[in-house]
């Protein structure tokens, strides 16, 4: 019952936070003109449509299960024919961004709720507390460590859609290797004693938390 309570606890924060992330891309896309994700089913707030049987539901459960201190999960990323937009540099730009923004806006509405705890049974607050303050740090976590400048992440989007065309397309060659790269920043540096992580993550998530909890009232 207890590990139930707990899959619970974190599993719908995390579920929320990366299928709305990724409907957010389809939503927006389909705004500017490529309706790739619509066609697939892909346009839509059913987190069902999302969900990827092992970076959804496995990857995060066995994290948990194992008591790892961090938390990972993913979607199916939305598909997206970037020539299809209506001007595509500028609105890839939107479309990359919107994931990100999603996030930024579920972590605010998470903080507002926890003013609604009131409302509740004495009992279950503990619980909604703990899964609301959750959704906040999930939410703002998936927003900074995907707005980093690198490909295949958001951030790298929206880098290479502000890049001049020729840095752009040398930029662009990176991407087969964004992964390996992001992956390295994040695991080589501990091994040498640097803590590259709190500098390039969890300095702005925390500074980000601490301005929506300031604009909501919790701080």
């Amino acid at each position: 019952m207890e590990t139930l309570l707990r899959v619970l606890i974190y599993g719908i924060p995390i579920l929320l936070a990366i299928t709305l992330h990724e409907a957010a891309h389809g939503f927006v896309a389909l705004h500017y003109g490529d309706d790739t994700a619509k066609r697939l089913g892909r346009v839509s707030l059913n987190p069902l449509r999302h969900i990827d049987p092992i970076g959804t539901i496995l990857l995060p459960g066995f994290l948990l299960l194992v008591g790892s201190p961090i938390l990972f999960g993913y979607a199916k990323p939305v598909p997206v024919i970037f020539s299809r937009l209506k001007n595509p540099r500028r609105d890839s730009i939107y479309v990359a961004g919107a994931g990100p923004a999603m996030n930024i806006l579920l972590a605010f509405i998470s903080a507002l709720l926890m003013h609604f705890l009131i409302f509740f049974p004495a009992g279950i607050v503990p619980v909604l507390t703990e899964m609301l303050a959750l959704s906040l740090f999930i939410n703002v976590t998936l927003a900074v460590f995907n707005m980093l400048p690198l490909l295949p992440l958001d951030g790298g989007r929206v880098v290479a859609g502000l890049l001049p065309i020729p840095w752009a397309a040398s930029f662009s060659r990176l991407e087969p290797y964004g992964l390996i790269i992001i992956l390295g920043i994040l695991l080589i540096p501990p091994l040498f004693g640097f803590n590259f992580i709190t500098w390039l993550i969890l300095h702005p998530i925390t500074f980000i938390i601490e301005i929506i909890s300031f604009l909501t009232g919790l701080s």
